[in-house]
């Protein structure tokens, strides 16, 4: 395979600048074809952004003889059927996070991958970003001491237009699998996973404070690590606009890094002093995993996220979210 020829199943705003652009500036990658149930979108985008070929059936795209690789990036409750139907045609899958709903959906394409073949990766593009790059390599070179605990904060405040919640598939569980934890957590719970390994334990609970969706707002969840890392977290989606935060903070026996997870900046402190690294994320965000995943797909490059670490991701997602909700009597 000496080119990856993209068909984009989903050709939202997620695709608009974070992905999209970026297939068609990667050496042996070029975006042919999109896709949207709507027809008039799906035909807008591809004048856009100069895409030779637009559907608005994804089997319609996936029969394409072109098309070799697609992008699976419609909400997630269709990830796992479109995933399906792609490895049964023999093509090579990039899947947008949260990867599926819940745990059992990600098993089953797990599952699926591991005895077609197939080739999977899923959208964890932080890992693949200088930034974040950076923080590991402070990791890996013992600049704070052995790892203790790291606190994550997630904090927004609810949106002064409730009809934009009421209209947003983000709040649907059903479309979604949960709220604004299940779109911003993976980027961060999956670091933890790339920064310190296997998780050994996890727990946590939910629930809908502010009742402004069916989708609960506040998540709070704890892992341990193999390596006697604990991680705990807290997602608050109802608070007041001045205590909006994103935040993480790993400490060690020797100091401690700082760095938000949707910010630009890396700050580590210790015996030393204290350095901040500021960071320009590229105009593609997603470009540099894509540019690994291409490597992958033409068999020069170890597969940069695969489908059984998201599995792990799922599985700690759901103790928070499912297995563990907090019953209020």
């Amino acid at each position: 395979m000496t080119t990856i020829n993209w068909g984009i199943i989903g050709c939202g705003n997620v695709t608009e600048k974070k992905s999209g652009q970026a297939y068609n500036k990667i050496t042996d990658s070029k975006l042919v074809a999109v896709m949207r149930r709507d027809a008039a979108k799906a035909a807008d985008y591809a004048q856009r952004h100069n895409v030779g070929k637009w559907y608005s059936d994804a089997e319609d795209l996936m029969n394409d003889p072109e098309v070799n690789a697609v992008s699976i990036a419609t909400p997630p409750a269709s990830h796992l059927e479109y995933a399906l139907r792609a490895i049964e045609k023999g093509l090579n899958i990039y899947v947008e996070k949260p990867v599926t709903r819940n745990a059992q959906e990600a098993q089953d394409m797990a599952d699926a991958v591991r005895e077609s073949g197939a080739k999977l990766t899923v959208a964890h593009y932080r890992r693949a970003l200088p930034m974040f790059l950076h923080v590991k390599s402070l990791i890996d070179s013992n600049a704070i001491g052995d790892i203790r605990t790291v606190q994550i904060r997630m904090w927004k405040y609810q949106n002064p237009n409730p009809q934009a919640d009421v209209d947003n598939w983000r709040l649907q569980p059903e479309f979604s699998g949960g709220g604004y934890f299940h779109d911003l957590a993976p980027h961060q719970l999956d670091l933890m996973l790339y920064y310190f390994g296997k998780p050994a334990s996890s727990t946590g609970y939910s629930l809908n404070q502010g009742g402004f969706s069916p989708a609960n707002d506040h998540v709070c969840g704890q892992i341990v690590f193999k390596n006697k890392v604990v991680v705990n977290g807290s997602w608050c989606f109802n608070v007041a606009p001045s205590e909006a935060t994103d935040i993480c903070e790993i400490i060690g026996t020797k100091g401690k890094i700082t760095f938000p997870f949707f910010g630009t900046f890396v700050t580590l402190k210790n015996e030393k002093g204290e350095e901040t690294v500021n960071f320009t994320h590229p105009e593609h965000i997603q470009q540099p995993m894509i540019t690994k995943i291409v490597a992958y797909f033409k068999d020069e490059g170890p597969n940069p996220c695969t489908i059984d670490e998201a599995v792990v991701l799922m599985k700690i997602m759901d103790t928070f979210t499912i297995s563990q909700k907090l019953e209020l009597s």
